[in-house]
């Protein structure tokens, strides 16, 4: 019975000073990018923030975020990774080379199958850090999202992308 008892404290213990270790993970490797160069005072650093920032936030978080697949989530993450490196590339190439009647700048409307709220502000902050394009307005129920495109030359193959490169992942991500 007491080992039972001092699992459950352990448990509790860890849920207390680590209410969301993955958060605490990515702030930290976070933190240390943001240095862009590592040293063990940095590394110091970085852990405290990981540690406290969620400990000061665990009350705005009801659950922790349910994650179906962490490998799927590691690969969605090098994913936006590499979308954003190409998007700045292409941004930046319609900044120097076109003319502004070129662009064709639009709001448009993506339709979400995603429910878990996790996941739409994932794929809102996905939207958002991938230049040329923004998320703008969740709609109250959240079955809409607002976006606003530097460049929607066709908006159903625009919608199409989003949804199948971002959305249906995070369908598979998060539970």
């Amino acid at each position: 019975m007491s080992e039972a008892k001092a699992t459950a404290d352990s448990r509790s213990l860890r849920q207390r000073w680590l209410p969301h270790p993955l958060l605490t993970v990515v702030l930290t490797g976070f933190w240390m990018l943001l240095l862009n160069d590592f040293s063990m005072g940095g590394l110091v650093v970085g852990l405290a923030l990981g540690i406290l920032i969620p400990l000061y936030t665990t009350s705005f978080w009801p659950t922790p975020p349910r994650i179906k697949s962490y490998p799927k989530a590691t690969a969605y993450f090098f994913l936006v990774l590499w979308d954003i490196v190409q998007a700045n590339i292409q941004v930046a190439y319609w900044i120097l080379f076109w003319k502004n009647e070129q662009l064709k700048p639009k709001f448009f409307t993506v339709p979400l199958d995603i429910r878990v709220p996790e996941g739409v502000a994932t794929l809102m902050g996905t939207i958002t850090m991938t230049p040329g394009t923004v998320s703008s307005d969740l709609s109250a129920d959240g079955k809409a999202l607002l976006v606003h495109g530097i460049h929607v030359p066709d908006e159903a193959a625009m919608i199409l992308n989003i949804k199948t490169r971002y959305e249906a992942r995070l369908l598979e991500i998060f539970r």
